[in-house]
């Protein structure tokens, strides 16, 4: 095990800070079946914890490429029973999730991407309550993410063996998740202290309008609901219980008015969706529609992305990222949505967290949709901040205030 002492102090966070398993609760873990001794290790953290019960449910790239290349028509447009009530049920007991990301980036790189979406609808309405809880944060639920083969080849090709590229990969992760010589919680109260303080600010500011700019072209202005709310550096879940959903996170985030964006912007690190990578993108909206796009690499993926589920073609989050941190400072290109949405400013098309306006949880669709907040089965996030990047707020009375001058805040 390489660097085992730090590797320890990674799953103590995972599951205690992450996830936030408490006495007597249940925790689900989502593994890779290469990463089984580290979910071992999270499921033992978990017991020393106190959990009442670990579940662990495997996840293999091989065997999923196996069924997508192979298996009969009618598979992609039934979700199996057995999963759904495990989500389902579990969530509905207050059980935690974790999951251990790790999967090859181009996975999938082949398939019948058809098969892909049909099966992402089937598992829509299947699994809605369980991603309804863990959107508006019911429970707690944590990702984080260890070095596979596959994985570690694609961020670093260039090193010698494979075992190198896992071990660059893990001082990549060690150093983006703040583990080091110090104790990683302290770290981290330190840290979603100062995410929390710009949290503050950009909530007592209430802005009515984002405009981004940038030498790539990004030309976008996005308004914000009426009473929407900025979030970052963790969240507390129904029960009371603070909880981190990603590990590392640098964000804040909120919802944007579904149907009043405008303009372009373009992608600043590739999309990875379901194994295939999209390169240099833009996408152009209109009245928060996506009108027109184009991609360099796997257009017809995006388009698939786009028309997937409907209002799939909306936006449903605004997050702001500071183009310098220890994940955007280390210049990895990790094909990992959980790292790279992290190392720059991002938006996300489909669904939006409904507390990301006041009181968002207790609302219905109607009046989750009446209020601004995009209705969609799914969430995919995409990259646009760079070096030199702009975003001025303009307020209800109509002052204009910099919020990022050069891809950093400006506070």
């Amino acid at each position: 095990m390489y660097k085992p002492e730090y590797q320890e102090k990674y799953v103590k966070l995972a599951v205690e800070v992450g996830a936030a398993v408490q006495k007597g609760q249940k925790l689900l873990i989502r593994s890779q079946v290469e990463s089984a001794y580290f979910a071992r290790m999270a499921m033992e953290a978990a017991y020393k914890a106190g959990a009442k019960e670990v579940i662990v449910q495997w996840i293999d790239d091989a065997c999923s490429r196996l069924t997508y290349l192979n298996a009969d028509e009618t598979v992609f447009d039934t979700y199996p029973v057995w999963s759904k009530h495990l989500q389902n049920d579990l969530s509905a007991e207050g059980c935690a999730f974790l999951s251990i990301s790790g999967s090859d980036p181009e996975a999938l790189k082949g398939v019948d991407f058809s098969r892909v979406v049909r099966f992402n609808k089937s598992a829509e309405d299947a699994i809605k309550p369980f991603r309804d809880r863990t959107m508006s944060n019911e429970i707690q639920w944590s990702v984080v993410a260890i070095p596979t083969a596959a994985w570690a080849k694609k961020v670093f090709p260039d090193e010698l063996s494979v075992d190198d590229s896992i071990r660059k990969l893990w001082d990549a992760i060690f150093a983006a998740s703040r583990i080091d010589e110090n104790d990683p919680v302290e770290n981290w109260k330190e840290h979603t202290a100062r995410i929390h303080k710009n949290v503050k600010i950009l909530n007592d500011y209430n802005f009515k309008f984002l405009k981004y700019t940038s030498s790539n072209g990004t030309d976008l202005q996005i308004e914000l609901p009426e009473n929407h709310i900025w979030a970052g550096g963790g969240d507390i879940s129904k029960s009371g219980q603070e909880f981190l959903p990603n590990i590392p996170t640098e964000e804040i985030f909120t919802a944007p008015k579904f149907d009043a964006v405008n303009g372009i912007v373009y992608g600043t690190k590739p999309l990875v969706y379901s194994g295939n990578v999209i390169e240099d993108f833009s996408v152009t909206f209109e009245n928060g529609k996506v009108v027109k796009f184009s991609a360099k690499k796997n257009e017809d993926v995006l388009a698939k992305i786009l028309s997937s589920t409907e209002n799939m073609d909306f936006l449903g989050e605004v997050a702001l990222v500071p183009f310098h941190s220890p994940i955007s400072d280390m210049n990895i290109l990790f094909y990992n949505t959980l790292y790279d949405e992290n190392a720059s400013c991002h938006l996300a098309f489909g669904r939006a967290y409904p507390d990301c306006i006041k009181d968002g949880a207790k609302l219905s669709d109607e009046e989750k949709k009446k209020a601004g907040l995009n209705l969609c089965a799914d969430h995919h996030d995409f990259m646009v901040g760079s070096r030199d990047m702009k975003i001025v707020g303009t307020t209800h009375d109509g002052r204009e205030v910099v919020v990022f001058e050069d891809g950093d805040f400006a506070f």
